[in-house]
């Protein structure tokens, strides 16, 4: 096999392995956050606050990876260090002891690690991946990482249920907390795999040619101006306008809906499939009409999905049915977004200005976060509130597509240059990561 297959080959099992700590961890911070005894407001946050503080972390990964002289290096150490994250999460889970401080330190530096291996690992990867399978090569990575994820968050949704089945559903369960222990202890496991994977990956250009640093300014005067800036500006306003609503999902099931973990874990894992089995449709749409159709159709169909909540959420089957449109909808709006990015952002700036982007995202992030949870707290944290800030994020969203139309471009001629079909073959893919937190509603 040769060396760029088996790089792939490394890829996609690094894809698994970090999949499957998402679904096994990251997905069930928020609900952990509710388990061990904190307020509704903070498992909210707890997916916002500390991104803004990872953002500011990962400011040094520039500087990092000149003075490693190695993309390949920091990734790898990020990995590990991320990895200790959930050890923190088990042990904390097995005390039953976990102050609000405490919880959003361990998320941020569970981001920060996240955002300054993703930055550089876009740099790294672009170096792997040949320019004639890069859409195929991304839309088939990303499938297998949504299976993965998919997977693990089954698992433990299924572990939790069972400890909810047996200790009873009440909040002085103690298998739940055991549960908890157990699946942040294989969530440590897998990114330590992850990142074993990622060790045995090449690196055949370290330091990319002429790398250099934009600096914030000259990144502002691009964001109405350039593909790029303008493609950025979007995707941080609508990241804003996506978080009034997106961190409160999780609480507004477990708490005011009432449902069990299985049933919770079964609409997650229901917008999980549909991303699954709808990427190879939209990387193919993607080959042929151009990766910025592709986000000028999901940023349209993205904005009602949040108040669409508010008419459905006594109806479980409508929300099964809503669940499949929004892994649609966010399954191609993520891979186009990946795709434009990898596309219009030069291989010399990349880590630079991903940098930047990941703390505009993470400000907007928090923004928008704070803004629900400001509506949510005056209205009491009562149900109305919920349906408020969602019908809110909607509307925000709507106000969005006024970016969108220049940040998609020429629709007239696709900027991602549509690649000739081929015959299937056992040729490994990959994907971009995202640093776009995970949405499982709305």
């Amino acid at each position: 096999m040769s060396e760029r297959r088996n790089n792939l080959a490394w890829s996609m099992k690094d894809g698994a392995a970090s999949s499957m700590m998402i679904g096994l961890g990251e997905t069930y911070i928020p609900a952990f956050v509710l388990a061990i005894g904190l307020a509704e407001t903070s498992a909210g946050l707890i997916v916002t606050i500390p991104i803004l503080a990872g953002a500011i972390l990962q400011l040094v990964a520039p500087a990092a990876v000149t003075a490693l002289g190695s993309h390949k290096k920091w990734v790898v150490g990020c990995a590990v260090a991320q990895s200790f994250v959930f050890l923190a999460l088990a042990i904390a889970s097995i005390t039953g002891v976990l102050g609000t401080v405490a919880a959003f330190t361990i998320a941020a530096v569970y981001w920060g690690c996240a955002m300054a291996g993703g930055s550089a690992w876009n740099t790294w990867i672009s170096t792997l991946i040949p320019d004639r399978v890069r859409i195929r090569f991304l839309s088939h990575r990303t499938r297998w990482v949504q299976a993965f994820t998919m997977a693990g968050f089954l698992v433990a949704g299924i572990t939790l249920k069972s400890a909810q089945d047996i200790g009873g559903h009440n909040n002085e369960n103690p298998w739940i907390l055991r549960a908890f222990a157990g699946l942040f202890a294989l969530a440590f496991v897998a990114r330590i795999l992850s990142a074993w994977f990622l060790s045995r990956q090449s690196e055949p250009v370290p330091i990319p040619h002429n790398q250099r640093q934009v600096p914030v300014s000259q990144l502002l005067l691009r964001l109405r101006r350039s593909p790029d800036g303008k493609l950025i500006l979007y995707l941080v306003m609508a990241q804003a306008a996506t978080q009034v609503a997106a961190p409160y999902f999780t609480p507004f099931m477990l708490r005011q809906m009432h449902l069990d973990y299985g049933t919770y874990a079964a609409l997650v894992a229901t917008a999980f499939m549909a991303r699954v089995m709808s990427l190879p449709l939209l990387g193919r749409f993607a080959e042929r009409s151009g990766a910025n159709r592709l986000l000028l159709a999901c940023g349209v169909a993205m904005a009602p999905m949040a108040v669409m909540w508010v008419f459905a959420y006594q109806n479980m089957p409508a929300l099964f049915g809503l669940q499949i449109l929004s892994g649609l909808v966010w399954g191609g709006f993520e891979l186009a977004s990946s795709l434009l990015i990898f596309e219009r952002i030069a291989p010399a700036e990349r880590t630079s200005v991903l940098t930047t982007f990941n703390l505009s995202n993470a400000v907007a992030l928090v923004t928008g976060s704070l803004l629900g949870g400001a509506i949510f707290e005056a209205m009491g944290q009562s149900f109305q509130g919920y349906l408020v800030i969602f019908a809110l994020s909607s509307l925000l969203r709507t106000l969005t597509i006024s970016l969108l139309l220049p940040a998609a471009g020429n629709i007239e001629r696709p900027l991602v240059q549509p690649v000739r079909l081929r015959k299937k073959t056992n040729r490994t893919r990959s994907s971009i990561s995202q640093n776009w937190p995970h949405q499982d509603a709305g």
